[in-house]
């Protein structure tokens, strides 16, 4: 018997796919805020018509929406006005055609900044309805 030849193949493995989390967080753009504002603004819309169009295609998310606010005003008053910002964005989204039961929100006023230095820079970071992926 002649000896077999024996070939190498590479495995190439199959292409991994993002898993909706990733995806979510990806696509999913926070909102942001106008200084003692919950409206959500015109130079907000396109930012909130792309959430409603990914999660339109991804029905079956879940989120909350988190409302963030700058250090300036009394602890209340800003867990007031974080809670207005996040139903604003809720309310947005519905009627874009989210479903509602799928959309939670949260006030935390000024409690958790995403930056903490005090200009308007930074506090224009912080006034914003913030998008949590919910497993």
């Amino acid at each position: 018997m002649p000896p077999r030849e024996i070939t190498a193949t590479s495995i190439v493995p199959p292409p991994m796919s993002a898993t909706e989390e990733e995806l979510f967080s990806q696509n999913v753009k926070d909102i942001y805020f106008d200084y003692d504002k919950s409206d959500v603004s015109g130079d907000q819309q396109s930012s909130l018509q792309g959430d409603v169009d990914f999660l339109k295609q991804h029905p079956n998310i879940s989120f909350t929406i988190e409302g963030h606010c700058d250090e300036r005003g009394s602890t209340e008053y800003n867990l007031a006005l974080g809670d207005s910002r996040a139903n604003s964005v809720r309310n947005a989204l519905v009627q874009g055609g989210i479903t509602a039961d799928h959309v939670k929100t949260i006030s935390y006023g000024k409690e958790k900044p995403f930056c903490t230095e005090s200009n308007e820079q930074c506090w224009q970071q912080n006034r914003r309805g913030h998008f949590v992926y919910q497993k």
